[in-house]
């Protein structure tokens, strides 16, 4: 019996990735989607509607507003009470029409700023927050609490991902509003295109970060929608924090990112780093220990990664001219 399985915020980067992994298994799912026109998740009895109508037996909760240090520094109520309002209609509405396991998409800056590296998923509330980005995550600190609370009080099988830094087809490339790696990718891009001799990078350079294709995410996901009713509990029991890291289990730095960007896209001019912009979290490097021992890692080399993220970003631009 195929399964019907909604995937809220299929159009983003991280939902593009679970519906097409999805899809690539139609034999087992049905992928119920819906864009913000036909499903406003911040409207409370349109999200209810929709879950009593559909039905769904799983869901995937992508649905998430984001953004890099910029847009979190300048716009936290609206990261903060638009995430919360989202998660509180989506889990409210799913366990109201009889959804039993559903994965819940967070973030690894939900961490202590300064952790012990790599980050073990008990490391969560053991320190303070990154300041840049700290209405964000504790907007997906009460997602994974939601779900280890619906787990405890009503028997659900609610899982939180916290996945490390994304990137691939379906990125964010908002001059101000995008994440590192995607934000270098179109700037390098312009320098390229203007012959420009340099170009300015945010920071020293030096923080440590991890980088996870996004269509690697989503066949996790599908790994763990197709774990059995035993193995699956075992990750959402009440006496657990239902936490899961998502990652490749290596890092580089900032710099060495830029670099990579740079022969990728074939820019020869120089990088400029301006030590006065905010370097962020020193290090985020996730421990996917538990994930491995599941029988699960990411295939694919953030060389090759970064080919087929900077094509897309190609093909947005062609769009754009269209």
């Amino acid at each position: 019996m195929r399964r019907k399985v909604f995937v809220a915020g299929h159009r983003g980067l991280v939902g593009t990735a679970t519906t097409r992994a999805l899809e690539c298994a139609s034999e087992n799912y049905v992928v119920l989607t819906r864009t913000h026109q036909q499903l406003d998740l911040e409207d409370r009895d349109a999200t209810f509607e929709f879950f009593q109508k559909e039905k769904p037996d799983f869901v995937v909760v992508c649905a998430a507003k984001v953004g890099g240090i910029l847009a979190n520094s300048q716009l936290p109520v609206d990261f903060l009470h638009q995430n919360l309002r989202i998660q509180l209609n989506v889990f409210d509405a799913a366990y109201g029409s009889g959804v039993k396991r559903m994965i819940f998409l967070g973030s690894s800056c939900i961490y202590p700023r300064d952790c012990p590296q790599p980050i073990k998923e008990e490391y969560l509330l053991t320190g303070p927050l990154e300041a840049t980005n700290r209405a964000y995550a504790l907007a997906k600190i009460a997602g994974v609490e939601s779900c280890r609370s619906f787990n405890k009080q009503y028997g659900t099988q609610y899982l939180s991902l916290m996945p490390t830094n994304m990137y691939g087809p379906g990125d964010n490339y908002h001059p101000e509003h995008s994440h590192v790696l995607p934000a270098l990718i179109r700037r390098l891009h312009a320098a390229k295109v203007a012959e420009q001799p340099s170009v300015e990078v945010w920071g020293s350079g030096t923080p440590r970060r991890e980088f996870m294709f996004s269509l690697d995410l989503g066949f996790a996901i599908r790994f763990l929608l197709g774990l059995s009713d035993n193995v699956f509990s075992t990750l959402t029991a009440a006496h657990v924090a239902p936490l899961l890291n998502v990652g490749v289990g290596e890092d580089i730095t900032i710099r060495e990112l830029a670099e990579m960007i740079r022969f990728t896209i074939g820019y020869e001019g120089e990088l400029l780093f301006d030590v006065s912009k905010p370097d962020g979290t020193p290090r985020k490097l996730l421990d996917v220990s538990r994930l491995h021992n599941l029988g699960w890692k990411a295939q694919t080399t953030l060389n090759v990664g970064l080919h087929a993220a900077y094509e897309d970003y190609l093909k947005t631009l062609d769009k754009e001219k269209k």
